[in-house]
């Protein structure tokens, strides 16, 4: 009895292998794999993960990817920016904290939202954002830049080659950059709520 019960477990396990490896594709590279960007400058320390699909001949922004519509920016779950240092970006204050980061993109800018709540998942069942504008700490809108060249998976990075830190979003021929400065004593500095 003990013998053939050893055989069925045996030959279940070689089917759910088989299954998984055919069907399931369980060892092949994930379509948008996690990834994280990094930057320390002095005490300054920036870190952003998020998934990174690929564009894989399909058209992206205004199809894959629909303007004037909240996006993951990403994929998967949602993308994650902390600091363990106030910030200033386009004169408003980001406090130290970690936030999801949330956009809107259009023809020739994207909206931007560092949002204060966490979510497990980027999307919902219905594949709608799960967004909540209530959280966000600031907004702001940022023009596109048309790239010569294709960024085949969607890259976010720090740049601070000029001295002028920047967190760059680029994906198939567009680019954003989000100016950062480290807050100061004395900054002048709104919050999202101030603007008008």
């Amino acid at each position: 009895m003990l013998k053939r019960i050893l055989i069925f477990l045996s030959i279940a396990a070689a089917a759910l292998l088989l299954y998984s490896v055919f069907v399931e594709n369980i060892f092949s590279p994930p379509l948008s794999p996690n990834d994280s960007a990094a930057i320390e400058l002095n005490d300054l320390k920036l870190k952003v993960e998020y998934n990174r699909p690929s564009k894989r001949d399909r058209e992206i922004f205004g199809a894959l990817v629909p303007f004037d519509k909240v996006w993951r920016t990403g994929a998967n779950e949602a993308t994650t920016f902390s600091t363990n240092k106030d910030l200033i970006i386009q004169g408003m204050l980001l406090p130290k904290g970690k936030y999801t980061l949330w956009t809107v993109p259009t023809a020739n800018s994207w909206k931007v939202m560092f949002n204060s709540g966490q979510y497990k998942w980027g999307v919902d069942e219905k594949m709608e954002p799960m967004w909540d504008p209530n959280y966000d700490v600031i907004e702001l809108e940022l023009p596109t830049q048309k790239l010569d060249d294709t960024v085949e998976k969607f890259t976010i990075a720090f740049d601070n080659t000029t001295g002028s830190l920047k967190l760059t979003l680029a994906w198939d021929t567009t680019k954003i950059e989000v100016p950062i400065q480290e807050a100061s004593l004395g900054s002048n500095t709104k919050s999202i709520r101030q603007k008008q």
